[in-house]
Formats: structure tokens, C-alpha cells, sequence
């Protein structure tokens, strides 16, 4: 199963809204977020689901992956926002994986989570090596069986100026 860990566009600045899961967004943000979006749909990736944070950042970049064609369905969990929990995920996707083995999700979230939980199902533990630039990509390959956790392959790891 393929798992795209994708890190919500270009928001507005922290501290410029009272409650800081409400962020939306820059016009910049929905334009790279786009073209990102455009490229990875012009390289023949689709998605069977596209699991989301539930705050507004999140939220519209899921919505921009959508509205460029590359999944019909999305779904906001919890287990996404930050500091979110991958035990809660890999129970999730355990499950998810049982009807849909040759599945590909995209996972929209944020960082240090995203960087940290792949890091985690490459290498057991997270090393701060892998950094998730905004809409930024990080492509792996989840093991079939048992749990992912120090048994997943990394294949993609990209910023946005992969568009270019």
C-alpha cells in the first residue's frame, strides 16, 4: 500500500488569527499547493482516499488535491492535527487495509508530525533527519502485514519546487 505524507500549503503567519486551527490558507499557498496537486496528477498519482487534519490549512489544501482530480473522497481525522497520535493511524489503516490492499491515501497533516511518523515507519524511531517542506511529499510504501513501524520503504521525498 502507498502512503503520500502531504504537509498543507503556505498558511497565514501564526499569531494573525485568534484561534490558531482557523489559519487558512495564503493566496501563494492555494497557488503552489496547485501546482503541486497538477504534477502529481500529470505523473499518474490517484488516491483512494485522502485523510485530512481537521484545520482549515489542511482542509483546503485536501480540497485542492481533490479538485484537481486526484481523489473523490475525503475524510478529517483527528489523529492528523498536530501532535496527533500514529498509534491511532496505524489501527486506522490496518483496518482500511484489509479492503483495499493495493490502496493508495494521502495523509494531509503538518509538521514536525508528518517528517516524524515517516521517519518512524522507515526507521523505528524518529532522527530528525527528514524535513517536510510546505506542500511538500513524503511517499511511502507500507508493509503488507504486522505493523508498519520500522518496515515501511521511503520512495518519494520532494518540495514544492518539484513542480518547477
Amino acid at each position: 500500500m502507498k502512503v503520500y505524507l502531504i504537509r498543507h500549503g503556505i498558511a497565514a503567519e501564526r499569531g494573525t488569527y485568534t484561534d490558531d486551527e482557523q489559519r487558512p490558507l495564503t493566496e501563494i499557498g492555494e497557488i503552489k499547493t496547485t501546482q503541486v496537486a497538477q504534477r502529481l496528477l500529470s505523473i499518474g498519482i490517484k488516491f483512494d482516499l485522502i485523510l485530512t487534519s481537521p484545520l482549515v490549512r489542511a482542509y483546503q489544501t485536501a480540497n485542492i488535491l481533490q479538485k484537481v482530480g486526484l481523489s473523490s473522497h475525503i475524510e478529517h481525522y483527528e489523529f492528523l492535527k498536530p501532535d496527533g497520535d500514529i498509534q491511532r493511524w496505524i489501527k486506522w489503516q490496518q483496518q482500511w487495509y484489509r479492503d483495499n490492499k493495493n490502496g493508495s491515501l494521502a495523509l494531509v497533516g503538518h509538521q514536525p508530525d508528518l517528517s516524524n511518523w515517516a521517519e518512524m515507519l522507515v526507521w523505528g524511531g524518529v532522527k530528525e533527519r527528514l524535513t517536510l517542506k510546505k506542500a511538500g511529499i513524503i511517499g511511502l510504501e507500507i508493509s503488507d502485514s504486522g505493523t508498519p513501524i520500522a518496515r515501511s520503504n521511503l520512495f518519494l521525498l520532494t518540495s514544492p519546487k518539484w513542480t518547477i
